[in-house]
């Protein structure tokens, strides 16, 4: 099988790189330093094609979309109308991330345990409903942000500024110009991503990833600076909660209006005292969630996207025991205004550490050949171990072999995490 996988950045690699397990992929349009060859002979290239000509490229037996935006835009709704299998959903399904509006009132259709809200195009009227929450205040871009398009605050004033310089657009432009503003809630946040086809969905192993620049989850919110799987405040039965009172009821709302909904929900999700709520939902893998969970997956990953790309059954696919921990490696002040064409260093040594793989993120080819930084978040450094704490070890030990001027990175990925797994042994 030939798989085309659309992006460029570390999901887009982790994407690629389960695939080529059991198939050949084409990294659309990727970046050299993704190109390799697997241990099984299957093959990773990249080349700058036209996406929006694939649907003509007989060589092609897959499409699977990466990012947002594309699926927003209806790209794998022009791919299918040109005869071919793709893996994500249409641009009705994908309004569940396009629109956040669009997602919470689905929900509350759905009969979805959620967070208070309000939506807002009026800032008196926003303010108003501020003034209603107490606690934690979250206002959310309506519309696709990069993942940054979220403040949680517990300062009043701090979320009246951020409604106001989202609705003027001065923050997120047009994307800001309607917020959402709910309660917040409180508990260990989990994200669980859904293979779903025809209605119906499987759960993969749930994740945790950090949203904060800094450690013990200070400064502001980035799209993502490490994860692990598995979680342990996510037990076989939690997943099953989620599964039951959140995702199934929001597949069954889909088909009721109507849409086929095939690819990957990522739910978000926040275990409260009173149980599990939906945060969001994306409709993607997640980044970094997906450089922990895909490596997780023993079976045919190719098959299994196929599969869902047809709407046919789902297997649900055979998980490692293994654990997994990924570290991002971010710029010079991201998530502001990034630095950008720095030299890396140490990638070789990295990849000579036992069970550890580094995704690139934004990265680029200098004109010398060598790998430089091209983005806010440049390397996703994933590890696999026996458990959470080897997992955790060989990731920063690969992460203190590689550098860039100005690199930043967090120190306590999963660190509470091992904590609570050698407390409950």
């Amino acid at each position: 099988m030939l798989v085309g996988v659309i992006g460029s950045g570390a999901r887009e690699h982790a994407i690629a790189s389960a695939l080529a397990r059991t198939a050949d992929v084409i990294l659309i349009p990727g970046n050299p330093a993704m190109e390799a060859a697997t241990a099984e002979g299957f093959s990773i290239r990249c080349e700058d094609l036209d996406p929006e000509l694939l649907g003509e490229n007989s060589e092609i037996d897959l499409v699977v979309i990466g990012p947002e935006a594309p699926l927003v835009d209806g790209l794998a709704d022009r791919l299918r109308a040109g005869g071919k299998p793709v893996f994500g959903p249409g641009a009705d399904g994908a309004q569940l991330e396009g629109s956040k509006a669009f997602m919470k009132d689905l929900a509350e259709r759905a009969g979805v345990p959620s967070a208070r809200y309000g939506v807002f195009t009026d800032l008196g009227a926003a303010e108003e409903f501020l003034s209603t929450l107490e606690g934690k205040y979250v206002v959310k871009t309506d519309g696709l942000a990069a993942g940054k398009g979220v403040l949680v605050t517990a300062d009043l004033d701090e979320a009246r500024a951020d409604v106001r310089d989202k609705l003027s657009g001065l923050s997120f432009g047009e994307a800001g110009r309607r917020v959402i503003i709910e309660e917040g809630m409180t508990g260990p946040e989990v994200s669980l991503l859904v293979l779903c086809a025809d209605g119906h969905g499987v759960a993969l192993p749930p994740a945790q990833d950090f949203k904060r620049i800094f450690d013990h989850d200070e400064g502001p919110n980035t799209g993502g600076m490490g994860a692990y799987s598995p979680v342990p405040v996510a037990t076989d039965e939690v997943v099953a909660q989620i599964m039951e009172q959140i995702v199934d009821p929001t597949l069954r709302q889909l088909v009721a209006d109507g849409i086929d909904y095939r690819g990957v929900l990522y739910a978000g999700c926040m275990l409260t005292d009173e149980g599990p709520k939906l945060i969001e939902y994306n409709i993607r893998f997640g980044d970094p969630e997906a450089e922990v969970v895909l490596p997780r997956i023993k079976s045919d990953f190719a098959e299994l996207c196929l599969s869902v790309a047809e709407g046919r059954h789902i297997t649900p696919p055979v998980i490692s025991t293994d654990a997994t921990v990924c570290v991002v490696m971010a710029a010079s002040n991201y998530p502001a205004t990034p630095r950008t064409g720095d030299r890396i260093h140490g990638l070789g040594k990295a990849d000579t550490v036992s069970g550890v793989q580094v995704f690139h993120a934004g990265t680029r080819t200098g004109a010398a050949g060598e790998v430089v930084t091209a983005g806010g978040r440049v390397l996703c450094v994933s590890a696999r171990g026996a458990d959470l704490d080897d997992a955790r070890d060989l990731a920063y030990q690969a992460v203190e072999l590689i550098s860039f001027e100005g690199a930043q990175f967090r120190s306590d990925i999963a660190q509470e995490a091992v904590i609570m797994t050698k407390n409950n042994r």
